[in-house]
Parts: C-alpha cells; sequence; structure tokens
C-alpha cells in the first residue's frame, strides 16, 4: 500500500503542476495577443519612416548627415542586447545570448565593445561571464513604451555623432509570423538607407517610373530631422518585436509542459491501477490462505 500512496502523493503533485503551467499558457496567450496588436500597429509607420529615409536620402550626398558617414577611426563599438526578464520561455534567451556572443567574437580584437543589456536573464548571463556592462535596463516587460526607448536611442546618437562609436548593433528577436521567430543582429549605425526591393522579371518592367518630388525645406533639413527619428523608431520596433517573441515562446513552452504533465498523469494512474490491483490480489490470497488454514 506504501507504493499506491506514494504514486497517488505523486500525482498529486503533477496536479497541481499542471494548473500552474495551464494558467501560465493562458496568460501568454492574452498578452501576446495585445503584444501582437502593437507590433503590427507601429510596424507600418516603421516601414514609411524608412521608406521616407530612403527617398530623401536619395537626393542628398551620402556626407549629408552625421548618421549616415561611418566612423572608421573609433575603437569603440555598441551592442544592445535585448532578452526577457523571466524565464520560462523555452529557448528564447538561450538563441538571444548565443548570437550575441557569436557577434562579440567576431569584432575585431583592438575594438572595444560597450554591452547594453535589457532583461534580467542577459545581465545575469553576462555578469557570471564576468563582462562589464555599460547599461542595464529592467524596466522593458510586455508593453515597451516609445519614451523608455528614446533615452536609449539618444545616447547611442550623441555617441556615435561626436564619433566615438564605430558601429552600433541590436541583438533581438525578430518577430516574423506565430510559428517563426529568429535571433537577429541590426546594425543600428551607421544607419544605412535601404535599397527598393529588386523587382522580378515583368514586375520589373511593369513598374513605375520613378517619381520627382520637390522639397520644402531642402532635402538636407528634411534628413537632419528624419534620420535620428528613424534610428528611435527601429529600436523601438525591436523592442516590439522582441515582447511578441517572448509571449509566443512562453505560450508553446508552457502548452508542451501542460500537455507533458497531462501525459505523466495518464502514466501515473495506470501505475497506481496496476499498484492497487496486486495490493488487492495479496488481499485475497492471504484471505483465501486463512480460510484455507482453519479447515
Amino acid at each position: 500500500m506504501a507504493k499506491a500512496k506514494a504514486i497517488v502523493k505523486r500525482r498529486k503533485a503533477v496536479t497541481n503542476i499542471r494548473k500552474i503551467t495551464r494558467t501560465m499558457q493562458l496568460i501568454a496567450t492574452a498578452r501576446f495577443q495585445r503584444a501582437f496588436n502593437r507590433a503590427m500597429a507601429t510596424k507600418p509607420y516603421t516601414e514609411s519612416i524608412t521608406e521616407l529615409v530612403r527617398q530623401v536620402a536619395a537626393r542628398c550626398d551620402r556626407g549629408a548627415h552625421r548618421l549616415l558617414q561611418p566612423n572608421e577611426s573609433a575603437g569603440r563599438s555598441a551592442l544592445l542586447v535585448i532578452t526577457s526578464n523571466r524565464g520560462l520561455c523555452g529557448g528564447y534567451n538561450a538563441s538571444l545570448l548565443r548570437t550575441a556572443t557569436a557577434h562579440l567574437r567576431s569584432r575585431p580584437d583592438q575594438e572595444q565593445v560597450d554591452l547594453y543589456v535589457a532583461g534580467k536573464k542577459g545581465i545575469n548571463y553576462f555578469r557570471f561571464l564576468g563582462r562589464p556592462l555599460a547599461a542595464t535596463f529592467t524596466q522593458f516587460e510586455d508593453r515597451p513604451q516609445l519614451a523608455q526607448v528614446e533615452p536609449i536611442a539618444d545616447s547611442m546618437i550623441r555617441q556615435y555623432s561626436e564619433g566615438l562609436l564605430r558601429t552600433a548593433h541590436v541583438v533581438y528577436m525578430q518577430f516574423l509570423s506565430t510559428a517563426t521567430q529568429k535571433p537577429e543582429v541590426m546594425q543600428l549605425l551607421p544607419l544605412q538607407a535601404p535599397e527598393p526591393e529588386a523587382l522580378p522579371g515583368a514586375a520589373r518592367l511593369a513598374a513605375p517610373a520613378p517619381v520627382e518630388y520637390e522639397y520644402s525645406p531642402p532635402p538636407e533639413e528634411l534628413l537632419a530631422e528624419l534620420l535620428p527619428l528613424a534610428v528611435k523608431t527601429r529600436l523601438f520596433q525591436a523592442f516590439t518585436d522582441a515582447a511578441v517573441s517572448e509571449q509566443v515562446a512562453r505560450m508553446v513552452a508552457m502548452k508542451a509542459a501542460t500537455d507533458a504533465a497531462n501525459d505523466m498523469i495518464k502514466t501515473l494512474t495506470r501505475a497506481y491501477n496496476r499498484a492497487r490491483q496486486t495490493q488487492i490480489t495479496l488481499e485475497l490470497l492471504d484471505i483465501v490462505a486463512g480460510a484455507e488454514a482453519l479447515k
């Protein structure tokens, strides 16, 4: 009977764990929907700003703005790694940290990398490695605000404009779809004006002729306003993508844990039934043996 009691106790513990993982799955699903709506709402704005910068930059020289010029003489660069504050999200943080570590190893030995980390998991990881951190951020949750992102972008823009940084990169989880997210290394500075997408065959022939615009104020003045805004917008989009991807990863991980708990409960139930049947059989044998002894 002791074995059956142990199985019942373990099954009860697994049942309690299943309740927790199921609740966390439902919470992650609700947070994912909110984060997804925010990310999808900001993406058209980010794409429009990027396209506008491309059009205006095409009318200006490469040296029209400091953020477009490379700082080859600078001996430092900046890397911002966006991780999560909480765990239980599968391999989300592990894949991000592997990507960030690979990027750090790919930099030249003589180049100093200032490491900025958002999220407690990334902070703890790099502190465990003994890596010095230039700044840490733990205020970002599933609903990042532009006002929280702007100080980070302003700091990098100022340092790059002063010639202190050679490059600035961001490692984050890019959200492609509910089934696909991938760790991405995005070059934030110097800002690269994106080229228009190449169209295949007939689509390229049918493409409309480029439109000539008249700018007021001049393109150089517009570029001075648009480039810092584009940097902030791209960085904010990275944070919103990371928030969506984190909730997707947690939702999938908690669903897998709930399914595993269900399977374990079924296995323990079968083990309990076998143990109980064995106990009943032994008790019947004792009764039969006692009755035979009385004859």
